[in-house]
């Protein structure tokens, strides 16, 4: 196969400092401009100030093995580059002196060098891509593992089977074979429908240590800390959440499905009921990832009570406090003061590590996929971390609804014993929440 010419634009490394290591045995071209770019974010104590240093670390050791300018060799067996516009931009891209127009002006230098050799601009700025492609640019968005939102997994499946293997499911200690058993991942639901009556089911999981499905955990019916699940999707949910072999949980799902409530519940629960956690600790994104809180008054909990504060009402309405309660001064922070339930942002979470806690990330579509690997390769031993997100409700810029975190998450775990993953699709907040979801 040919080699290839790949053109990396500045929010590509932004995005992933490790990018430049991704095309195999081509040629990667950085434009001199992008670095002048990322120059501009070094100071940020941000992510993306952490990952404009990683870039010019990852630079300055290749420098040391050769001539950037004229390349140097990548591991994959690759060629990476540094390069410039050699000649005056055409009047078209010089007015407006735009960084961005030197930087497709390197791309368009490298295609005319060598037109036999295929040249792909990679950015993920859209409306770049668009003026790529009036240039006569082959362009592209940086997308290592893309798969789209519709095509998800969900962790559920259905299956047709005779009414005795439904009756065999229901039994105390029971666990059964499905057809089609290689088709399941480890810890994918099942839900069993009678082939003779439709109306006759039964829900159990996939034990991939076993090798057979087996019933919902017996607290699933039960309920946790007064909230039981409403829907078939809440009830796999909580089954994930107390099941203390399942150490990582991904939540994908629309607003008032009950992701943060239910998971809040759990946590509750295995911490105060059953001790198998020695805190809940909650965090949530504060957008952009690591953006200072000094400027808000107040001590850390001040600060963050803004941020905090769908947290603080989840626990609130599990403590089922009354008015007079609340008038009274009692409150989340009963909790916070006995060591219960620790809040916290992501900011502080780099560097830790924390073991035997029941960790909660809310909002986790915010977080890119590097960012989402820092949290979770801070758990400790002992430690369950749950994800929670809805792709569709993105804020930070530099991630969309398929190259987010939580989304690359459930991609790369879906098949590990110790991870579980449910899409929720059902509304339980309110009617009216449920409507303006759908039609909104």
């Amino acid at each position: 196969m040919a080699r290839k010419n790949f053109i990396l634009d500045t929010n590509v490394l932004l995005h992933d400092p490790r990018s430049m290591y991704g095309f195999d045995d081509n040629t990667v071209i950085v434009p001199i401009y992008v670095i002048e770019e990322l120059d501009q974010f070094k100071k940020d104590m941000s992510e993306l100030g952490r990952n404009a240093r990683q870039v010019a670390r990852y630079l300055d050791a290749h420098r040391s093995e050769g001539s950037l300018a004229e390349g140097v060799a990548l591991p994959s067996g690759g060629l990476l580059k540094v390069s410039f516009v050699e000649h005056d931009l055409p009047k078209s891209m010089a007015d407006g002196g735009l960084m961005d127009n030197r930087i497709l002006a390197v791309a368009i230098e490298a295609k005319q060098r060598d037109p036999t050799t295929p040249t792909v601009f990679i950015t993920k700025d859209t409306n770049l891509r668009i003026r790529a492609d009036a240039l006569g640019l082959l362009s592209q968005d940086y997308e290592p593992e893309r798969v789209e939102i519709s095509e998800l997994y969900s962790g559920v499946t259905e299956r047709l089977v005779s009414a005795e293997v439904i009756n065999q499911l229901y039994r105390p200690g029971a666990d059964v074979e499905v057809p089609d058993m290689g088709a399941l991942v480890a810890n994918q639901f099942v839900l069993f429908k009678d082939a003779a009556n439709p109306s006759h089911t039964a829900m159990g999981r996939y034990d991939g240590a076993k090798g057979r499905v087996v019933p919902l955990n017996r607290t699933v019916k039960d309920g946790v800390w007064g909230v039981r699940p409403r829907n078939m999707e809440q009830s796999f949910l909580l089954d994930l959440l107390v099941n203390d072999d399942v150490k990582l949980v991904t939540i994908v799902g629309k607003a008032g499905t009950g992701k943060t409530l239910l998971a809040i519940a759990a946590g509750l629960h295995k911490v105060t009921e059953e001790t198998a956690y020695q805190k809940l600790l909650v965090s949530r994104p504060i957008m952009p990832l690591g953006r200072d809180l000094g400027y808000l008054p107040g001590d850390v909990e001040q600060k963050l009570n803004p941020w905090m504060q769908p947290i603080f009402d989840n626990v609130e309405f599990l403590l089922n406090l009354s008015r007079s309660d609340k008038k009274s001064g009692r409150g989340y922070h009963e909790l916070m003061d006995l060591g219960i339930v620790e809040i916290e942002p992501l900011t502080y979470i780099r560097g830790r590590s924390i073991p035997n806690q029941f960790i909660i990330v809310d909002e986790a579509q915010n977080l890119t996929p590097h960012e989402v690997k820092t949290i979770i390769t801070r758990v400790g031993d002992g430690t369950k971390i749950v994800l929670t997100g809805d792709p569709y409700q993105i804020d930070n810029p530099y991630v969309d609804s398929v190259s987010n975190g939580l989304v690359h998450v459930v991609n790369r775990f879906k098949s590990e014993k110790i991870a579980g993953h449910v899409s929720m699709t059902k509304g339980e907040r309110s009617a009216l929440a449920e409507l303006a979801t759908n039609l909104l």
